[in-house]
């Protein structure tokens, strides 16, 4: 809510703290690639897992299909099957089945275009092209 002056009330001095994380756009791949999702539970007690599928991606965040997000927390690490690297999320919505997340840090540029990749098979090595 603004006043005449265009001042946020009851606002607080971090209401103007900017982010790049929040404000940077990164171009998004519809990718549809398997993948699972891993959270640690409460007090750690244990990690549950899930099997889920990645339906898009960039270096901020990304779009996940699950069957079922109830019990799920809203921090949990990412891995797309036939990668070693778990990428920390956190939750930014919940739509059914959708889920979006946004990545605890920006996943290097090499490590998406791996997953986005045309070539990509779960579980097989990917080699260099080679030269002619």
């Amino acid at each position: 809510m603004e006043n005449a002056q265009g001042q946020m009330l009851g606002a607080t001095h971090l209401a103007s703290v900017r982010s790049e994380m929040y404000e940077r756009k990164w171009e998004r791949f519809y990718v549809r690639r398997p993948a699972r999702i891993m959270a640690v539970s409460p007090g750690l007690s244990g990690i549950t897992m899930r099997s889920c599928e990645v339906v898009d991606i960039s270096q901020g965040g990304a779009a996940l299909e699950i069957t079922t997000t109830i019990g799920l927390s809203s921090h949990y690490y990412l891995q797309v099957l036939g990668l070693a690297d778990r990428i920390g999320c956190a939750e930014v919505y919940r739509n059914g089945s959708r889920v979006g997340v946004k990545f605890i840090a920006i996943i290097p540029e090499p490590l998406l275009h791996t997953i986005v990749r045309a070539d990509f098979m779960m579980g097989e090595k990917i080699e260099k092209p080679k030269r002619r």
